[in-house]
């Protein structure tokens, strides 16, 4: 098989939201302490064989109506300039038309438009789903109203890394310690070749060549691991990282309604 027919068809980056902090060393702790930071927040939408996947669903759409957003979890204030729902009518794509759905973690900012998704296959790590439905989903800094309704999508539940299409043009790669779950996603293009979707495996590129651990990570041991297994792909696979709350990487990037190919 090519590269071209293991390969999804186009990828548009969706605006997920910003993220604001007053304190950017609950990222990395003992740096940058009491300096505020801005975090950009994306979707993805995949195009694979006519068919279309969305990796996280980003901040939630009602944001739009409170211009100075709100603080959701972690101190962490979230705010929302363009909907998920308008960027997708913007490209003439109803949700009830997205297939498959996955999430990196359960974070409000990945989990935040759900609800827009009722019909989509449900792709999610075990691990994570234990965790966003068991017994103290706030002790991750989970907002379990904002994704209550993927109990009644179809679920496919999946332990470690995962073939989605089963033709290796997108792989779920299990990435645990942000959260118990946390995956990021490697897809090919058949221009722009192997892209990694480092979900929050790291908060930007700085903190992933530094290891740097955020003081509200699940495991700390286990997010080093995870960072160290993204370093080794991307040299075996040579992948492209890009990291979601990076806003200057993020910036260089084409949104939608500009896909890439």
């Amino acid at each position: 098989m090519t590269q071209d027919q293991a390969a999804i068809e186009r990828l548009y980056i969706l605006d997920g939201g910003v993220a604001q902090v007053d304190d950017a060393s609950i990222y990395s702790p003992g740096v940058d302490v009491g300096k505020p930071m801005t975090l950009s927040c994306n979707a993805y939408l995949l195009r694979h064989r006519g068919e279309w996947m969305l990796w996280d669903t980003g901040t939630q759409d009602d944001l739009i109506d409170e211009p100075q957003g709100r603080v959701i979890a972690h101190g962490i204030r979230g705010t929302v300039s363009r909907t998920i729902a308008s960027q997708l009518r913007a490209i003439s794509v109803h949700p009830d038309e997205i297939g498959t759905l996955a999430i990196s973690h359960a974070h409000y900012d990945h989990v935040g438009n759900c609800r827009l998704f009722r019909s989509a296959r449900w792709i999610a790590q075990k691990a994570e789903y234990e965790a966003m439905f068991g017994a103290n989903p706030d002790a991750y800094g989970f907002r379990p109203e904002l994704y209550e309704s993927l109990r009644d999508n179809e679920i496919e539940r999946i332990e470690g890394d995962h073939d989605v299409f089963g033709d290796g043009a997108v792989r779920i790669i299990s990435t645990p310690g942000h959260t118990p779950g946390h995956s990021s996603l490697l897809v090919t293009l058949p221009d722009a070749g192997r892209i990694l979707l480092s979900g929050d495996v790291a908060h930007n590129r700085r903190n992933f060549g530094c290891r740097c651990v955020p003081a509200f990570n699940a495991n700390a041991l286990q997010s080093i691991a995870s960072m160290n297994k993204v370093d080794e792909l991307l040299e075996s696979e040579g992948a492209t990282l890009w990291v979601n709350h990076d806003v200057v990487q993020n910036g260089t990037l084409p949104h939608a309604p500009q896909w890439i190919r």
